[in-house]
């Protein structure tokens, strides 16, 4: 699995708002502050952030002082969360659309290196990363 640039820089947004939210929880942070801050493009963000509120991620509050914020805990939230709501999916082959899927020998390999992925990335939480 190749991770595309909307997770690479939804992954760091989520990160920013995760360290914000130890040192003032829930505080409303600006989606230009954030995209300044982590050089990602400002209307790629818009679009990234609205996936993320739709998955109940990120809040917003609307207004002149408005602004994101998590909706969770940095603890409650999972890189895999995040990664598979920007990608849809962490399926490093996509052997179901093949039409050899239901013969093909190395189809149980990849569903392992798929689920060791899953694994992996729902045991890193933004809390992790943000210790680091």
């Amino acid at each position: 699995m190749q991770v595309s640039k909307k997770s690479q820089y939804g992954l760091r947004a989520m990160t920013y708002l995760a360290k914000v939210f130890q040192e003032k929880e829930k505080k409303v942070y600006p989606l230009r502050e954030i995209s300044k801050a982590e050089g990602i493009p400002f209307d790629f963000l818009e679009k990234i952030i609205s996936e993320l509120e739709k998955a109940d991620l990120v809040k917003a509050k609307r207004g002149s002082q408005g602004g994101y914020f998590l909706n969770k805990k940095p603890k409650e939230i999972t890189v895999g969360k995040i990664v598979r709501v920007l990608e849809k999916t962490t399926e490093p082959v996509k052997c179901f659309g093949c039409a050899r899927a239901r013969g093909c020998m190395a189809k149980n390999a990849w569903q392992e290196v798929g689920q060791s992925l899953d694994s992996t990335l729902d045991s890193i939480t933004l809390a992790d990363l943000i210790k680091k």
